[in-house]
């Protein structure tokens, strides 16, 4: 099944997308941090609820949205493929490497990303697969894992290079509004046979700048959800987002910072297409 959150007639609806059409199910109560697809994971009947048979609207009439508005994190795994590590250079940690985004950051699928001017000219793009957990997960195994994951959609890690290095951690530089285009769909486990084999790429402005395979990740989803649960708890609607391959414009020589315009492509076969304009602001 594909979850969305799509804006229809001036709501904001949970939905089913089944091809070039949307079943929209659940209306999203108009309050701070609502989140009505992260509230159905949450109580256990997305799939009834979303499963319900309700009239259809063309795709082409609603505006798609992160799949999830309110998740109580999103956790980031940095330096986590070995193609990435080549070309930075940088040592291959020991064990997954997290840091934090906050909700503020999420923005939709074709949403702009709004950059004020002058905040940064390190603008960086990063393709990543992302996991939503389904159940409750606190100290589990690798193996136990799986059965912990709700679905997949598709992140892009936009970072500002010279906010993340010249801190002394890198909060600031991953933490700008609108730095976590998310989706277009949420994609149930089901539909993804192996999480660890799927094609990731991202274009700038048609050129393609990442382009690897899921199989390069150092620490897989399982042994990700696994280490993190020995911390923290995981909660239904939490996002991990995985980690990028190489490609980014700060491995690159001569180095490629994104500028105002420049489009963006993310994709991650199988979950979806991300495809975010650059906007400076102010």
């Amino acid at each position: 099944m594909k979850i969305a959150r799509v804006r229809h007639e001036g709501r904001v609806l949970a939905a089913r997308v089944d091809g070039d059409r949307v079943y929209p199910v659940v209306p999203e109560e108009d309050r701070f941090m609502a989140d009505a697809v992260r509230d159905l994971i949450a109580d256990g009947t997305a799939r009834e609820t979303l499963g319900a048979e309700v009239p259809g609207v063309p795709l082409a009439d609603v505006e798609l949205l992160s799949p999830l508005a309110a998740p109580q994190k999103i956790v980031c795994i940095g330096l986590n493929y070995a193609d990435h590590i080549r070309e930075t250079g940088l040592e291959t940690p020991k064990v997954p490497l997290a840091f934090v985004k906050t909700a503020h950051c999420l923005t939709g699928p074709t949403a702009p990303v709004r950059v004020p001017r002058g905040t940064t000219e390190q603008l960086d793009w990063e393709a990543e697969l992302a996991v939503v957990i389904g159940r409750t997960a606190r100290d589990v195994t690798a193996e136990e894992a799986a059965s912990h994951v709700f679905g997949y959609t598709v992140a892009n890690d936009v970072s500002a290079r010279d906010a993340q290095f010249s801190d002394v951690q890198w909060f600031r530089g991953k933490n700008f509004d609108d730095f976590c285009p998310l989706g277009p769909f949420l994609v149930t486990a089901d539909e993804i046979a192996d999480p660890q084999d799927l094609a990731i790429s991202a274009r700038v402005n048609g050129v393609t700048v990442q382009d690897s395979s899921t199989k390069e990740m150092i620490f897989g989803v399982a042994e990700t959800i696994s280490y993190l649960s020995r911390y923290m708890t995981l909660y239904p609607g939490d996002v991990i987002a995985t980690g990028t391959p190489h490609g980014v414009g700060m491995g690159r020589e001569p180095k490629l910072w994104l500028r105002d315009g420049d489009l963006v492509e993310v994709e991650v076969a199988g979950v979806g297409l991300l495809s975010n304009r650059v906007e400076l602001t102010g």
